[in-house]
């Protein structure tokens, strides 16, 4: 820290109590200055001559309180008065970067100028600050901070003004021509610390890191922040990226409980003024900030009820920049009164956003935002990163034993769209669900069910699937169909598109087509399958990989097709016709239309069925 010794004389002031301050010297004081609560004994000579307000308050005093004066709106107070004084006497006084802000204010006020003496003390501090005080990075950082109190004194003197570019102008340097100290306790990029993997082991100096300076300035109050980071903007030399890391660092410190999502309670202006100004100070380029980063500020913002604005521009960032974020960023706790956990509606319209921002984008942005994401999802990888988050999602969600099916639904119907390469994470969800919500209607199982394809769960998911009992017969029995197709495959990697047989055999849905039954039939399709009916369900799957053998011996791809639909209808059909038959046909006679199927699979199905007879 630099500092400035004025004055050779010993410090001859002493104290008598709190409020009482003298000259201890061989002549008798005959001035006393009442500065706030403190009284001063003083000399008139030593004070007047390089103080003109003195002078002028000692002459316009009435002769009876000529030796007593009260300057009670000095800047700085006692001790930024008593500076001032020590100098007027000559006695040794040192100004450093806590002081020096508050001398200069008093001595502004005092009006101690060079007209009234030359070499006079405002001379002597400008001087200081000048050579010393804004040519240093921390005591610019520290004379900011101590402006505070002195306003509007410091701020007409253009001290603040001074400071704030001092701060600035270093902040934008180019980081070669660092020389001074500062405080960084963050992770450097491997570029930056020597470990980099095009390293050619030749040890150069390490590197200063683009922002070194974020540290240091997480000790200014927000408003001094605000008008710092707007100066740095306004300098136009410093990346979006180092202001976006900047508004991170500065969060974290200065907002208790940000990084797990809890905001203190006990000074609910202060920390909104925060958020809100934070908000206001983000880079308008997208990406300089990560989404992780952007979510904990909507959830801090709810918390502190922040104002709508604040709230509107978050989300629509965060639409911009959804593909980076993760399940644990989403997980926004719904209000207070809420039935819910989480504010599922929150979630709902920022994949909203984002899937209308995607269809709106030119073609030129969105090669470019495509160009950003991880190369192997294809074309469509932000939509495809989006529709595996919502997947995770749900199946968090689901856990939450008061959310409504047509929340569940309705969020994942709005990536329905997005062809992903795999379901698992969506059934992971639908699982989840049924399971915590065994209550809910057929129609409703049905209509969550809907939402998956079963051609894309891979092998563990269809081996869980086959045996979940949760899941409706129809589901059960798709499963079973397609990873018997799937076994079929000479590759082993495909899905064969259904014949005619199975399409009409396999129930309607929205990833399968529909067929003529009875409101019975459908019934029993969309039942949960007990543990005997998916014991012989597997079964069957046994006995038609058999049928693949066969192939390899010359039988049709079709042949076998055929054959696995026939006896999947068999096995299913005769559940259902048990069913019909106990309930003594309640509809009436079963026409011929309610289980009449294509002549291939009528000419077939009894085959199927003499088979488990003889089983």
């Amino acid at each position: 820290m630099k500092f400035m010794k004025l004055g050779s004389k010993p410090d001859s002031f002493q104290t008598d109590g709190d409020h009482i301050r003298y000259v201890a010297t061989e002549l008798a004081t005959d001035i006393v200055v009442n500065v706030g609560d403190v009284k001063f004994y003083c000399h008139k000579f030593p004070l007047l001559s390089k103080s003109a307000r003195l002078q002028k308050l000692v002459a316009t005093s009435n002769d009876e309180n000529g030796d007593e004066l009260h300057i009670q709106d000095i800047p700085g107070g006692p001790g930024a008065f008593e500076i001032c004084a020590k100098f007027c006497y000559g006695m040794t006084v040192t100004l450093n970067a806590y002081n020096v802000v508050a001398a200069r204010c008093a001595a502004e006020y005092l009006e101690m100028y060079e007209t009234v003496e030359k070499g006079n003390l405002i001379y002597k501090i400008d001087v200081f600050l000048n050579s010393s005080i804004f040519r240093s990075w921390k005591d610019s950082i520290t004379v900011l901070q101590s402006t505070k109190s002195l306003l509007p004194w410091s701020e007409e003197l253009k001290v603040v003004s001074r400071s704030l570019d001092s701060i600035a102008s270093k902040a934008s340097i180019d980081t070669s021509m660092v020389e001074w100290s500062y405080t960084y306790n963050r992770k450097k990029l491997p570029s930056e610390n020597g470990n980099s993997p095009q390293w050619n082991g030749v040890r150069k100096q390490q590197t200063v890191p683009k922002d070194w300076w974020v540290e240091d300035l997480c000790e200014l109050r927000i408003d001094l922040y605000k008008r710092v980071i707007t100066t740095i903007k306004t300098k136009g030399r410093v990346s979006g990226d180092v202001i976006g890391e900047a508004l991170n660092a500065y969060t974290l410190r200065r907002l208790p409980g940000f990084s797990k999502g809890m905001i203190p309670n006990n000074d609910i202006i202060k920390y909104r003024s925060l958020v809100e100004t934070i908000v206001w100070l983000l880079p308008a380029e997208k990406g300089t900030v990560s989404c992780s980063f952007l979510l904990g500020l909507l959830r801090a913002a709810i918390l502190l009820d922040c104002g709508e604005t604040e709230r509107i521009e978050l989300m629509r960032r965060i639409s911009q920049q959804l593909p980076e974020a993760t399940v644990t960023d989403l997980l926004i706790r719904a209000p207070a009164g809420e039935a819910t956990i989480y504010d599922v509606d929150i979630v709902h319209n920022l994949v909203s956003s984002f899937m209308t921002h995607i269809s709106q984008a030119d073609p030129g942005k969105k090669e470019f935002l495509e160009s950003t994401r991880s190369p192997k999802f294809g074309p469509d990888a932000s939509k495809v990163l989006v529709a595996k988050l919502i997947d995770g999602y749900l199946a968090e969600i689901a856990r939450d034993p008061n959310l409504p099916v047509s929340k569940f639904v309705n969020l994942a119907e709005i990536v329905s769209s997005v062809s992903r390469p795999s379901h698992d994470g969506l059934y992971r969800g639908i699982d989840m669900y049924l399971k915590e919500h065994s209550g809910i209607s057929k129609s409703e199982r049905k209509r969550i069910c809907r939402l998956m394809d079963c051609k894309k769960l891979s092998a563990e998911a269809c081996m869980h699937a086959v045996q979940n009992e949760r899941l409706p017969l129809r589901v059960v029995v798709q499963v079973l169909f397609f990873e018997q197709a799937r076994a079929t495959t000479s590759s082993g990697s495909s899905t064969p598109d259904l014949p005619g047989s199975v399409r009409a055999l396999l129930p309607g849905g929205s990833h399968g087509s529909s067929r003529s039954t009875t409101t019975n039939t459908e019934e029993d399709w969309d039942s949960v399958p007990t543990a005997e009916d998916i014991k012989a369900l597997k079964g069957e799957l046994t006995t038609l990989r058999l049928s693949g053998e066969t192939n390899r011996n010359g039988m049709a791809k079709t042949d076998i097709e055929r054959v696995a639909a026939s006896r999947m209808k068999g096995l299913a059909m005769s559940k259902i016709f048990s069913k019909l038959k106990s309930s003594k046909e309640r509809n009436g006679e079963i026409s011929s239309s309610d289980t009449s199927e294509s002549p291939e699979e009528t000419k077939s199905t009894p085959s199927v069925s003499r088979k488990h007879s003889l089983s």
